[in-house]
């Protein structure tokens, strides 16, 4: 039955898809749909307006309008839809894809503090300890997770910056995903996981100057938040020319 409520809006011409506002949506009503943000239905959106403090164009807004009433009980069949999706799309892969693989390279030395090294590894030599290294297809339980300093990477970063073996991946267990185009919630519950049991000694994220790239960090930070665990982390942020912008 339609109701007036307040329910989100979207602007098309100042979203520009980046997908911060999917992580902070609890009931998953919003989705990007050809590049931008969309609400998947709006009995899914309960009008509290959680997303727009995460939008960095200032897109989203609260309006009052006719719309199907919030429906808590769709909700939960909607969130139930999303995890079984996500766990079937990992069941259906091959069991004999090198992708699912779990293989161990060679020792992992550790970082003695979360900050880049200026010069670590050599020219030309892969610092690759582990496989596989897309984020959707690491079990929780990797044994190569296990007090492991955690590197997370958009997928675009290693594209762009020439020394990225020597910088930023030896001594490191690699766990790389795009925040635009991969299931947000899916990436926080796996990250809250192995929060909780992998004792991950501490966390960088390397990650494009462009707005898309920026949801990533906060993927993490959610993920953390749902562990409780404290583990320090590095934010790193690489212009589209391969420059380290700012660290923090």
């Amino acid at each position: 039955m339609k109701t007036l409520r307040k329910i989100i809006e979207i602007d098309d011409e100042l979203c520009d898809g980046c997908g911060e506002c999917i992580p902070s949506c609890a009931e998953g009503a919003l989705e990007i749909v050809d590049g931008k943000a969309r609400i998947v239905a709006d009995k899914l959106c309960d009008g509290l307006g959680a997303c727009l403090g995460e939008c960095p164009t200032g897109a989203l807004k609260v309006i009052e309008r006719e719309s199907d009433e919030f429906d808590e009980e769709a909700v939960e069949e909607h969130l139930e839809k999303q995890k079984k999706a996500a766990h079937q799309a990992q069941q259906n892969m091959p069991c004999g894809c090198p992708s699912t693989q779990i293989q161990t390279f060679v020792p992992i030395e550790s970082h003695p503090e979360t900050q880049i090294p200026k010069v670590i590894g050599a020219e030309g030599e892969s610092a690759l300890s582990h496989w596989p290294v897309k984020i959707r297809l690491i079990p929780p339980k990797a044994p190569f997770l296990k007090g492991a300093d955690l590197l997370v990477l958009a997928d675009c970063v290693p594209a762009t910056f020439p020394t990225m073996n020597r910088d930023f991946i030896k001594g490191r267990v690699v766990m790389m995903g795009c925040p635009k185009f991969d299931d947000a919630q899916d990436y926080i519950e796996k990250f809250a996981e192995i929060f909780k049991i992998a004792g991950i000694k501490s966390i960088t994220n390397v990650f494009m100057e462009v707005p898309c790239c920026s949801g990533l960090p906060m993927i993490v930070k959610k993920g953390l938040e749902a562990s409780g665990q404290n583990i320090p982390v590095n934010d790193v942020v690489i212009s589209t020319r391969g420059k380290i912008l700012e660290q923090h």
